[in-house]
């Protein structure tokens, strides 16, 4: 199956309902984002399984590669699928994809915050991926600076995902321009 851009591929038609409905259910999700005082929201569940499979995945690449395996697994997963979706001009998927992704920095963001402090939960070991990798790359206490940056970029990229999503919805729902005819 060939890829072709979604310039060469018309991207599928958001309807005014739909699309309004979505970025209702969006703006929801992120006002329980900023309301969350613990730093592990309920999609964080589906993250958290994708991130321990990252560390066995990329194993083979020796100790570096996987304790950052896990993130990467958390990154690769939803970008994979968004580029998926993007080059078969399907916008729901899309959107949904790369909202995915760049909530994942919030909850990495979070992670590399906790990386002195080491007070957060954790599955397989008693100190956390960040920690090991921060300290290994003289970065320690740079934590809270570099987790409220990525934990940033999640704000930013979350939101540019609905003003996609947005615009789609908003261009959908004009009529389509007729040439006059004489």
């Amino acid at each position: 199956m060939p890829l072709s851009l979604p310039e060469t591929q018309p991207w599928d038609p958001v309807s005014r309902v739909a699309g309004s409905s979505w970025l209702f259910v969006y703006a929801l999700f992120l006002l329980h984002a900023f309301r969350d005082t613990t730093g592990f929201l309920f999609p964080d569940f589906v993250n958290l399984m994708v991130h321990e499979a990252g560390h066995l995945f990329f194993a083979w690449g020796g100790h570096t590669l996987m304790l950052l395996g896990g993130t990467l697994g958390e990154l690769l997963v939803p970008l994979l699928c968004a580029v998926y979706f993007y080059f078969h001009g399907q916008t729901y998927g899309f959107t949904f994809s790369a909202f995915w992704f760049f909530e994942n920095f919030l909850y990495i963001g979070t992670y590399m915050k906790d990386a002195r402090a080491n007070a957060l939960p954790l599955v397989n070991s008693e100190i956390g991926d960040w920690t090991l990798l921060f300290g290994q790359w003289n970065l320690l206490p740079l934590d809270l600076k570099i987790g409220q940056f990525v934990r940033t970029l999640g704000w930013l990229g979350m939101s540019a995902t609905l003003a996609f999503l947005a615009y789609r919805t908003y261009r959908d729902s004009q009529p389509a321009l007729r040439p006059l005819s004489m």
